[in-house]
This record gives structure tokens, sequence and C-alpha cells, in this order.
């Protein structure tokens, strides 16, 4: 199914938010980055219970001051929050699925992993210090590529993104001028280039200019065609954006011994790891304003983790393992519950 489909399906789902829900619709906003396969979730869900969705792409810094508010079930956000700002909003923080940030850009006659970018390399380009794709660094990195001479047009997100915050902090890994003069988080002050809303609006803007490179979650790029370009990774190895390399990046990661799940997937050790790989992670109150609908929204994220791996592969998308999974729900068992203190959920459910 085409992404823009699918967008226009949740897109439906979404607008609906402006009308009285029933008593089991699920409320949900944020990050833009799993919105494609919360969208095909979102429809199998109501097909299967008549339980609806309506979930606000908005940016993870939307999510998270909307369920900050208590505007919705649940926000979304690609940066984890840390111990301290969990206990303060008394939030419950678990991850989705795993998915890469890829760079995308608009050269004609390259095509998707013809080029190849390190990190020191794309930060400059952000930084406004590469201006043309026959700049000398990039054409060591590509000796028989025919790079033309040709303004290179920097497009980055404009709202608050998780997107963002994982672009942001594998630069400031990577490059130590990135770190000093940008820094990482969900929103920054871009040293120059075009703003653009939501993965959608950067990969919107890259396709409909020559010369364009910007940044967006993988299934964006893929079912809107655009062009990507290979990372070298920490181990010096050029890797192509892919299902298997995204899962490379999490290979070790201790989920369970971080508080609030909230492992960082960023420039990590494997001969096959992406780079650019990330997690997307829900934000649910401990002690939810409505907790029938909080709820429901918990075994729509049961359901997603039980039958939702197939399509999340569709999309290349990387499944939470298992033994993740097992962790997520114990939590839920004990820490989200009613006024009377009786757990939302429990492994019966």
């Amino acid at each position: 199914m085409k992404l823009t489909i699918m967008l226009a399906a949740v897109g439906l789902l979404a607008a609906t938010a402006a009308i009285p829900a029933s008593a089991a619709d699920i409320s949900g906003a944020g990050a833009t980055f799993p919105y494609p396969i919360y969208a095909k979730w979102a429809d199998t869900y109501k097909k299967e219970t008549g339980v609806g969705m309506n979930y606000q792409s908005i940016g993870s810094g939307g999510g998270i001051k909307q369920i900050t508010a208590k505007t919705v079930t649940f926000g979304a956000s690609d940066m984890p929050l840390k111990k301290e700002e969990l206990e303060k909003g008394g939030l419950v923080q678990f991850p989705m699925v795993m998915g890469g940030v890829v760079p995308v850009i608009n050269l004609d006659g390259i095509k998707s992993n013809d080029l190849t970018l390190d990190g020191q390399t794309f930060a400059k380009i952000f930084l406004g210090e590469i201006k043309s794709w026959d700049d000398a660094a990039i054409a060591k990195l590509n000796p028989s590529a025919k790079l033309p001479k040709q303004a290179i047009v920097v497009v980055h997100r404009s709202d608050g993104s998780g997107t963002t915050f994982l672009f942001t902090d594998y630069l400031s890994k990577v490059s130590a001028d990135w770190k000093t003069k940008v820094g990482a988080n969900t929103a920054v002050e871009w040293p120059g280039g075009i703003g653009a809303k939501g993965n959608e609006g950067v990969a919107n803007n890259v396709a409909n200019t020559k010369g364009a490179i910007g940044y967006v979650e993988y299934a964006y790029a893929k079912q809107n065609k655009l062009t990507s370009t290979k990372l070298v990774n920490k181990d010096g190895k050029a890797v192509a954006p892919t299902a298997e390399a995204f899962m490379a990046a999490a290979a070790d990661a201790d989920w369970a011994g971080t508080p609030g799940f909230g492992v960082l997937l960023t420039d990590q050790p494997g001969a096959g790891a992406w780079p650019l790989a990330g997690a997307t992670f829900i934000l649910i109150h401990k002690q939810p304003v409505d907790a029938a609908v909080t709820a429901e929204a918990l075994k729509f994220f049961a359901w997603a983790y039980a039958k939702g791996d197939k399509s999340a592969e569709e999309l290349d998308y990387v499944p939470m393992p298992d033994k993740v999974v097992n962790a997520i729900q114990k939590v839920w068992a004990t820490e989200i519950k009613d006024a009377s203190g009786k757990p939302l959920f429990s492994a019966t459910n």
C-alpha cells in the first residue's frame, strides 16, 4: 500500500479527533517517525475490534506537550525522556518499534546508495561549510561518482521532532563542531537551509528541489521513492539503510537496564550497524485521567506487539524483541493503575 494512501486513511482517523469519540476510542499525538506503522495498525485494529485510534502526527515535541497536558491518552516521541522527567510527569515510557533515519538527496543520475557520506561530511553539509555536490570531501568518499557542480540545498525539520533529535544526536557524536555549535535536541538553531514540517514535509521538499539533501524516517524515503545514501558507521564500514542494519544497531542494547527503556541507538558499534537508528516511544500517565480509555490503549499496544510484526517489517521497521515486550508488559501491570490503585493491564488481558 502506498504511504500516501495509508496517511490519507489515518488522516481521516485523526480528523475525527474534533468529533466526540466513543468511550472506547483512543487518542494519541506526537512523532511522525512511526506514523506509517501506527496508521496501518490503527486501520487493522479497528477492523478487528471496532476500537478506533485518533493519532495526530505533530512531531515528538507536540506529543510530549499534549501528554503532559493530559489532552491525549498517550504521547509519542522518538526522543526518550530521562528518568527525572518521567518521574516529574508521572509517566511510563516504552518503545514500540525501531527504525532508521536516512539521508535523502535529489541529484540527477544518482540512484539510491550510489553515494556514500560519513558523519563529518554530513555535519559540514548541514553546518553550511560544504556548499556544492562536487566538494572535495564528497568526491573523496565517492571517487567513481560523477558529481555535479551544483549547489547543495539543505532541508531540515521546522517542528519539534524526534527524528531531528536522532539526527542531531548522531551528528553530535561524530562531529565536535556540530556538538559545540548546534547540539542535539528535538528542535535546534539551524545554521541554514529550508525548514519543513514533519517527515512528510522534508520528503516533499527534497523530492521537489534539485540538489537537495534532507533526513527522513526510512519508510518515508522508501514509499516516496526518494534517493538514499550509504553512511560510514562507527566501524568504518559503508552501510546501506536496511531493516537488517537497523537491527544490527540494537544488537547490544540494554533495554531493561535503562530507565524508561530509553536506549539511544545512534552511532553504535558493529560492522553491519546503521549509525542513524532509533526506537520510537510511547508515554502514558501512571494514573491516567480516563482509566477505561487508557486500558483500551494498552490492549491496542499489546495487540500491536503480538500481531503487528508483519506490518512493521513490510514498512521496514524492526519489531521489539519478545524479551523486551515481556519486560514492558510487566511494567504496565505494576505501574499503570486507576484511582483505586488497581492495575489496568495484566498478562491475561
